[in-house]
C-alpha cells in the first residue's frame, strides 16, 4: 500500500534533551497505526509534530506527498491526552461548539449516536465519567469528518472496563475507512487494535511492523516463566532465559522437554507460569526494561 503519511528523518530537541532522534516510517492509508512506547520514549513529541503542535528541527512531514497545509488540517481530528472543556456546557452544547469552527462538520446527533453518548449527551460534561468524558472527547475529534484521527494516549485512567468500551468504539470508527495514528504505552491496547505499529524507546524506533509478525519475528512457542533464583548452570546453558526483575523468562518450543529439565535440575516450580508471548514481552527484549519512566512533560520541563 501507498504512504498516506509518511515522516522522514524526524528530529526534535528541547535544549540538552534530544527528544526524537531521526525516526522515519509510513502509515497508509485506513490503517489503525501505533506509535508505542514507555513514558519518555518520544511518542508524544513525535506526534505533537505530525499534528502541526510542535515544530521539528529537522526532516519531513507528508500528507498524500505534500507538507502540512491548511487544507489538510481541515482532514485532521484530534484527541488530545487532556483536553480543557468551557464550564457548563453540556456534551451535546461542546460538540455544537466545535462544530461551528469548521465549515464541513458532521451533525451533532450523529456524532452522539456514533459514540454512543445518547444517555448523558445532555448533562454537564464536568459530571461524566471517565469512559463517557473519553468518548465525547473522541466525538469533538470526529466533529469535522476527519481522514485522519490522532489518539494520544486515549485510555489513560480508564478502568479495564471502559478501556474495552472504548476500543470497540475505535474499531468502529477504523471501520468507516478513516486512518488512525494511536500512541499508547498499553501493549495490549496495540495489539487488540493496530493493524501496524512502530515501538520506539529514548527517542528512536527499534521495531517495526504487524504486532503479530513482529511475534513471530522474535518469539518461537512459548514462554515459561519463574520466580526469581539461582538456576543451575545446565538451565541456563540449555534454554538462555533472560532475567527480568523478580522472574527468568524461557522462551521455547519444545515445552516438555523444557519442564522435563527443570524438573531434572531440581528448580523450584512454585509460581511456574506458562504463557505465549505479548507485545509486553517483545518490548522487555528489545529494551532490557519496563513500561515504567518519567513522563515526557517531566523529562522536558526539566531541561527547559
Amino acid at each position: 500500500m501507498s504512504a498516506f503519511i509518511q515522516v522522514n528523518a524526524l528530529r526534535k530537541s528541547f535544549k540538552k534533551l534530544e527528544a526524537v532522534k531521526g525516526i522515519s516510517f509510513s502509515v497508509p492509508k485506513g490503517i489503525c497505526f501505533g506509535l508505542l512506547g514507555p513514558n519518555g520514549a518520544g511518542k508524544t513529541t513525535t506526534i505533537e509534530m505530525m499534528e502541526g503542535i510542535v515544530d521539528f528541527d529537522a526532516g519531513e512531514i507528508l500528507y498524500d506527498g505534500e507538507p502540512l497545509n491548511r487544507a489538510m488540517n481541515q482532514r485532521i481530528g484530534i484527541q488530545f491526552q487532556h483536553t480543557a472543556l468551557q464550564d457548563y456546557l453540556s456534551g451535546r452544547e461542546c460538540l455544537s461548539m466545535f462544530a461551528s469552527f469548521y465549515s464541513h462538520a458532521l451533525d451533532v446527533q450523529h456524532l452522539i449516536e456514533l459514540c454512543q453518548l445518547e444517555d448523558f449527551a445532555d448533562q454537564d460534561h464536568r459530571k461524566l465519567s471517565g469512559g463517557q468524558k473519553q468518548r465525547l472527547l473522541l466525538a469533538i475529534a470526529l466533529v469535522n469528518d476527519p481522514q485522519i484521527l490522532f489518539l494520544d494516549e486515549p485510555t489513560t485512567g480508564l478502568d479495564p472496563h471502559a478501556r474495552r468500551n472504548f476500543w470497540d468504539l475505535i474499531n468502529r470508527i477504523k471501520a468507516l475507512g478513516k486512518t488512525i495514528v494511536l500512541t499508547t504505552h498499553y501493549m495490549d491496547e496495540a495489539e487488540y487494535l493496530c493493524d501496524d505499529i512502530a515501538i520506539m524507546d529514548k527517542g528512536q524506533i527499534i521495531a517495526r511492523g504487524a504486532p503479530r509478525d513482529l511475534l513471530a519475528e522474535h518469539f518461537k512457542g512459548v514462554l515459561i516463566r519463574l520466580r526469581q533464583q539461582q538456576l543451575p548452570e545446565a538451565v541456563m546453558a540449555a534454554c538462555h532465559p533472560r532475567q527480568d526483575g523478580a522472574y527468568w523468562f524461557i522462551n521455547t518450543d519444545k515445552v516438555e522437554q523444557t519442564l522435563k529439565l527443570l524438573v531434572e535440575e531440581q528448580v523450584e516450580l512454585d509460581g511456574l507460569h506458562v504463557k505465549s508471548a505479548n507485545l509486553d514481552d517483545l518490548f522487555l527484549k528489545l529494551t532490557g526494561h519496563g513500561l515504567q519512566g518519567a513522563t515526557e512533560q517531566q523529562e522536558v520541563a526539566d531541561v527547559k
